[in-house]
């Protein structure tokens, strides 16, 4: 119901109450028990450790992989080793994961709890006539709310009666200025910020006291219909996680193919079944990357430690890479592009003196110091935002604050209100009197007769009031709040501190001019942002000049752009949004629900979209975007609780670090998999290719489970941990829907096939050359060592795309310790002989591991010119 939009006599009609006596006890009961408590509701009962845990298991890939963990233990068991290490690892990397999402999840209920922090312990009602006080949760809708500063408001409702009411609303409506109050019937489609006639649950009074007619109560009102908006919102899975299960079905369905394929062509060949069918798991067990979730894991978690010293704290581990992958950051404009306070910016007065005229300017400056409600307390000046702003400016301006209080103490005064738009003081000066009047120019206007004007009075005619209306829109279109201010001297004390005694006859001193002013950082922010290829979009609850003139300042606002409002928006079908959305870079006077429209229609294109905020009015979008940026230092408990990350200095420039460390982590898990499957699918080609020659089985079960071991953890580890690319903020943002985009696929293939055949190279020389064709274990343990070792090398070939001899041997220290570990483990188990004989192997003379370490090197120079190959080609690209 369109309740600012009706006569009060309709209000209190349709609520069944009484604006003098309010609800009688008895129907405050009864709409109580139908209605319900003032308070949002807790939802459904989440569900116990144990359940939420098992339901981590429900994935392709953790199944493939339990199931890869039984068939090693078989392989194990069957063999007689008894050796369970693979089988335990799988188990422990499945059991992690799970783990870390049950402590990952929940965000909707974590910011629905915050929710309901924000309302009033206790409220003054008017029960049978009598002013009462009731805890909050007992308001029922037709209650009278009785409101003063400081009180936090619990309700919804219809402002009967106004006294300077001002009110605080950022966290709901995103608006950053303070909201007069006003009795007044407003259009039924004005937009939430401008309901002037309205107040809202969880925003707070910050000045003057009125009378309020409760609308509407717990998930009724606006901050309930947020709550709802929370609880809607699904927690969408990151880029990178559909990614990772679309690669772990893949790689699972291959696996489970080759197995298939293997076991028949052993069929075929008459050999023993039993035999195939465990050779062929095995190699199975080989070909699944089991610890890519680990190493993936281990990665974001390396990222979001990098990332807490830069001010971020991370909230989901995927969300470390999502950002880099962000291709749009819908940035709410208050307290994150913006620093959240007023400040002048400029004072204006007739004539052209006052940037030469110190004394004048301080002078008006003092005037506004005089009429102001603002207080020093210790070392900070409070109050509301634009007294605060005034007193700051007096104060740089060279105005003594507490001296000028003292020797000028206010006598009297006509406090603000929303009907005359004025404030007036009174102050003993030198032994007369003077009265101050500050408020909106277009009325103080009317009530002078003379003005400052060069060094003394001049009268405010036609002209000189022309001069003041030309320069009031000039600051107004630059989205700046005008405040003017005038005087009146008084040889005798006034008797009567009335509007009609007062606020007439008055001198006009000047204007000032304040803004929420850009954060400093964030305009380079923004530019970096550009140059990186991501779209900045400013979604505000603010006005649209003031949002316009922000954005321009700080380059998100372009000549050509579009700005959309919210009562247009609220007018477009989804497929009109999804089309403004692709030139507009303003969303201003939105609401909650809004928001999540606008981010929606950006992924609808399968963009990746971030969104930053800080306000309740901002945690639905946090939540439905790809990934939600929440401020740390002013931000809510509840848009934390929505977001993914939280940066802790609220410093949107933060985002850029973000940004480069996110694709950073993308690039180096990026280089984790494609080492990891061109080395498995070496493994799958040295067994594979050997069953289609018709040859002995190069390598036995657990030589295979052994080569996974080394090769699957430490190197891809330490690929995690490689510093980024110089150029990294010089790329587009990815658009790959799949890991193998950009030719990888086919590299990872070429590679693996490079790998299979220098081991099958290594078992054909062993096996003919040392072992006389006769026996297989030289040949084996050539081709075991071969392996192993020339996937160590190879690791070395994935730190970049460009040629290793652009980057330092040096720079990744943690990748040269895997190696050298990696090479001692495998050197090991071949030359200690009870390891040696557990493994099936024998120890190498010189001349085979020469032969070893010469094929094992091969990889490095065939990527080499692997990697030329496609420099050269790209060249040839461009040119076209």
């Amino acid at each position: 119901m369109e309740w600012w939009s009706m006569q009060l006599s309709a209000v209190l009609k349709t609520l069944r109450t009484d604006e003098t006596k309010g609800l009688s006890a008895n129907e405050a009961a009864k709409r109580l028990a139908t209605d319900g408590k003032n308070k949002l509701e807790q939802g459904e009962g989440r569900k116990g450790f144990f359940w939420r845990f098992l339901a981590q298991f429900n994935d392709f890939m953790i199944l493939l992989l339990i199931g890869a963990a039984a068939v090693s233990f078989a392989v194990s068991w069957w063999n007689g080793e008894r050796d369970f290490v693979d089988s335990a690892i799988i188990i422990a990397i499945v059991v992690l994961n799970a783990l870390l999402g049950v402590l990952q999840e929940s965000k909707a209920e974590k910011a629905l709890e915050a929710l309901k922090e924000l309302s009033a312990p206790k409220a003054k009602v008017l029960r049978n006539g009598e002013e009462k006080e009731i805890p909050a949760e007992d308001v029922v809708q037709g209650d009278i709310l009785l409101l003063s500063a400081g009180d936090y408001i619990c309700a919804d409702g219809r402002i009967l009666e106004n006294h300077g009411l001002k009110t605080e609303e950022s966290a709901i409506t995103g608006e950053s200025l303070a909201i007069e109050k006003e009795v007044s019937v407003l259009p039924e489609k004005t937009q939430l910020g401008d309901r002037k006639n309205m107040v809202l649950s969880g925003s707070y009074v910050l000045a003057g006291k009125g009378a309020v007619a409760v609308t509407a109560t717990g998930m009724h009102t606006e901050i309930g219909h947020i709550a709802s908006l929370l609880a809607e919102q699904e927690d969408s899975e990151t880029p990178l996680q559909k990614k990772l299960g679309a690669t772990g079905k893949m790689l699972g369905i291959g696996a489970l193919g080759i197995c298939g394929i293997i076991f028949v062509m052993g069929i075929l060949r008459q050999q023993e079944p039993f035999h195939m069918f465990m050779t062929s798991v095995s190699l199975a067990v080989a070909a699944i990357p089991e610890g890519l979730p680990a190493i993936v894991t281990i990665v974001l978690a390396i990222g979001m430690q990098r990332m807490s010293k830069k001010n971020t704290i991370i909230r989901r581990l995927p969300a470390v890479e999502t950002l880099g992958g962000a291709e749009i950051i819908c940035s709410d404009k208050t307290g994150t592009l913006t620093q959240n306070r007023m400040k002048v910016t400029k004072l204006a007065a007739i004539g052209k003196d006052l940037e030469r005229n110190e004394e004048k300017r301080r002078f008006i400056l003092t005037l506004f110091t005089l009429c102001n409600d603002a207080k020093r307390k210790g070392t900070k000046i409070i109050g509301e935002p634009t007294e605060k702003a005034l007193a700051e400016a007096a104060e740089e301006g060279g105005v003594s604050l507490k001296g000028l209080w003292q020797e000028m103490p206010r006598i009297g005064e006509i406090p603000f209100s929303s009907e005359r738009k004025l404030m007036t003081t009174v102050h003993p000066s030198g032994g007369k009197w003077i009265s101050v009047t500050k408020g909106a120019p277009d009325i103080l206007f009317e009530k002078c007769t003379r003005c400052l004007d060069g060094s003394g009075q001049a009268p405010f005619d036609g002209r000189r009031k022309s001069e003041a209306r030309l320069k009031n829109g000039e600051m107004a279109a630059n989205a700046l709040r005008v405040v003017a201010v005038a005087f009146r001297e008084w040889e005798e004390e006034p008797l009567f501190f009335t509007p009609e005694s007062l606020e007439r006859d008055l001198v006009f001193a000047g204007m000032a001019g304040m803004i929420d002013p850009p954060r400093p950082e964030a305009k380079e922010a923004v530019r970096i942002c550009k140059e990186a290829g991501i779209r900045p979009v400013m979604i505000t609850g603010d006005h649209a000049l003031t949002a316009q003139a922000i954005a321009a300042k700080l380059g998100i606002y372009e000549k050509g752009d579009r700005v959309i409002t919210g009562q247009e928006l609220a007018q477009m079908k989804d497929e009109e949004l999804e089309q403004a959305v692709e030139n507009c870079t303003v969303f201003a006077r939105v609401s909650p629900a809004h928001k999540v429209r606008i981010v929606k229609a950006f992924q609808k294109d399968g963009r990746v979209v971030a969104m930053t905020g800080d306000g309740v009015n901002d945690a639905p979008a946090l939540k439905a975007s790809d990934i939600g940026c929440a401020m740390g230092k002013n931000g809510t408990e509840v848009a934390k609780g929505a977001a993914d990350m939280v940066l802790m200095d609220d410093n949107f420039a933060t985002i850029v670090e973000a940004v480069r460390e996110g694709r950073s982590i993308y690039d180096n898990i990026r280089k984790a998999v494609h080492f990891l499957l061109s080395s498995n699918i070496g493994e799958i080609i040295t067994i594979f290719a050997a069953m289609c020659f018709g040859w002995a089985t190069p390598l036995l079960p657990i030589q295979l489970l052994w080569v996974n071991l080394v090769t699957d953890s430490l190197p891809a580890i330490a690929l995690g941990v490689d510093p980024a690319d110089q150029d990294i903020m010089e790329r587009p943002p990815r658009r790959e829907a799949s890991l193998f985009a950009g030719g990888m696929g086919s590299r990872i293939a070429v590679e693996g096939m490079m790998i299979g055949m220098l081991a099958l190279l290594a078992f054909g020389i062993g096996h003919i050359y040392f072992d006389g064709g006769k026996e297989y274990t030289t040949g084996r343990t050539m081709a075991f060592a071969v392996l192993s070792l020339s996937q160590l090398v190879h690791a070395f070939n994935m730190r970049t795309e460009h040629s290793l001899f652009h980057i330092s041997l040096f720079s990744n220290p943690v990748l040269l310790g895997a190696f050298f570990v990696g090479c001692l483990l495998q050197a090991g188990v071949i030359m200690v002989e009870p390891l040696a004989a557990v493994f099936k192997v024998c120890p190498l003379d010189k001349m085979e591991w020469l032969i070893v370490a010469a094929l094992a090197l091969v990889p490095l120079p065939v990527v080499e010119l692997e990697k030329w190959k496609d420099r050269l080609l790209k060249k040839r690209m461009e040119k076209f």
